[in-house]
């Protein structure tokens, strides 16, 4: 029975985090049709998906963290993904999110330069999401485990904030010069460690429930440090009132996925 139900499961947890990881090519592609999305749309876009990723955390990964696991399992997991992503976030720091926006928004003309320190910038902020996306990969395959409808709305969620994510990698590599060709690899390169993420993390539930509890609670953590970490102060800068309606949708959608 249940064999045989991981490897189903297995093999659709990999291709729900390719897809969501994958997402962040999207973000390369509209910039080589586009310049790149206004400051409205980004800001709506953001906004959005911090409101899904805030729903899904808060009525969904820690209430079914709660049921398979106990109060302190939950608070252990989720404070746990909060340190982790503040040591990450220390050792690259990424203030990738304005950094590219800007560069589009204020200056489309000085995009073919060829401009090392960008460049340089754009291999950081490359690194760092390549690094954010493994345990964004993790509640994929944490959710997935729980229920299989909740692992393809975390899926859905980190696909959304994937896009602006593919935006900020390839926002500097094509002002630092390099090839569309090699900008969309790269930014596809970035996402994809999703997958490696939601292998682990299959590999690891397999061992017990109270290992699954905490990874849903890890996987909330994750995402709400996200959200308030990087979504949420990149969409207010942007355009404080379309973050909030993009926040509103995001959150009641979410809630109704539920």
């Amino acid at each position: 029975g249940t064999r045989h139900h991981l490897g189903g499961s297995f093999l659709e947890s990999l291709i729900y985090s390719f897809l969501a990881g994958a997402s962040t090519a999207i973000g390369a592609v509209l910039l080589m049709l586009f310049k790149s999305p206004g400051k409205k749309t980004m800001a709506a876009l953001l906004g959005f998906a911090s409101g899904i990723m805030i729903a899904l955390s808060v009525f969904e990964l820690m209430p079914e963290s709660l049921e398979l696991g106990s109060l302190f399992t939950v608070i252990a997991g989720f404070l746990s993904a909060c340190f982790m992503m503040y040591v990450v976030d220390s050792l690259l720091p990424h203030a990738h999110m304005s950094l590219s926006s800007e560069l589009e928004v204020e200056n489309p003309d000085k995009m073919s330069r060829l401009d090392p320190g960008i460049l340089r910038t754009g291999y950081l902020i490359f690194f760092g999401i390549a690094l954010h996306n493994i345990p964004e990969g993790i509640a994929i395959g944490a959710g997935l485990e729980a229920r299989p409808e909740l692992g393809l709305y975390i899926a859905i969620a980190i696909g959304l904030h994937n896009i602006p994510e593919g935006i900020a990698v390839a926002g500097p590599l094509k002002a630092g010069g390099m090839s569309n060709l090699r900008m969309f690899a790269f930014t596809l390169g970035a996402g994809l460690t999703t997958v490696i993420g939601t292998a682990i993390g299959l590999l690891i539930f397999n061992i017990s429930s109270a290992l699954v509890s905490a990874a849903l609670a890890f996987a909330a953590g994750a995402m709400m440090y996200i959200v308030n970490d990087e979504l949420v102060p990149k969409a207010n800068a942007l355009n404080n009132h379309l973050a909030n309606v993009g926040m509103i949708a995001g959150l009641l959608l979410g809630f109704s996925l539920i």
